[in-house]
C-alpha cells in the first residue's frame, strides 16, 4: 500500500466493469478468463476466433501500454520459484473446483447478480484474508 493510487485504480475498475458488461451485452458471453481459456481445449469452430482474439488482447495490452508510456511497471516476486509454482497449481485447482476464476465470479458473476458467484467471491475473499493472517501473523512471514 506504499504506492496506492486511488484515481487510476477507480478508472481501471470502471473500465473493467464496463468492458465485461459490454462483452455480455454485445456477444452474450461472460468475460471470465478461465472459461475463455478452458473453451480453447475443445472449442466449437465458431468460438475459436473470439477466444483467441480475447486472449491476444490480454497479452498485447501491456505491450501497447509500454509503447505509449515508455515503460512497464516493475514486477517484484518475493517468493521462491517452487512456492510460486505450487500457488499457481492451487489456483488452477481452485478455479476448476469453484467452476470459475475470480474474474468470472467476482467481476462478471456479481455484476449479473449470480448467487453462486456472490458465494464464491465471499469464499475467495475470506480464504485470502485468512491466508494473509496465518502467513503474516501466525507464521511470522
Amino acid at each position: 500500500m506504499d504506492h496506492f493510487t486511488p484515481v487510476p485504480a477507480l478508472i481501471g475498475g470502471l473500465l473493467i466493469g464496463a468492458s465485461t458488461a459490454l462483452f455480455l451485452v454485445l456477444n452474450g458471453r461472460i468475460a471470465g478468463i478461465s472459461g475463455i481459456l478452458g473453451g480453447l481445449l475443445q472449442p466449437a469452430r465458431s468460438d475459436l476466433g473470439w477466444r483467441l482474439a480475447f486472449l491476444a488482447g490480454l497479452l498485447i495490452a501491456p505491450l501497447l501500454y509500454a509503447a505509449v508510456s515508455g515503460s512497464l511497471p516493475p514486477v517484484e516476486l518475493d517468493a521462491p520459484t517452487g512456492l510460486l509454482v505450487l500457488a499457481g497449481l492451487l489456483v488452477g485447482f481452485g478455479t476448476r473446483l469453484g467452476a470459475g476464476c475470480t474474474s468470472g465470479h467476482g467481476v462478471c458473476g456479481i455484476g449479473r447478480g449470480s448467487p453462486r458467484s456472490i458465494a464464491a467471491t465471499l469464499v475467495f475473499m475470506m480464504t485470502a484474508i485468512l491466508t494473509v493472517f496465518v502467513t503474516r501473523h501466525l507464521m511470522g512471514g
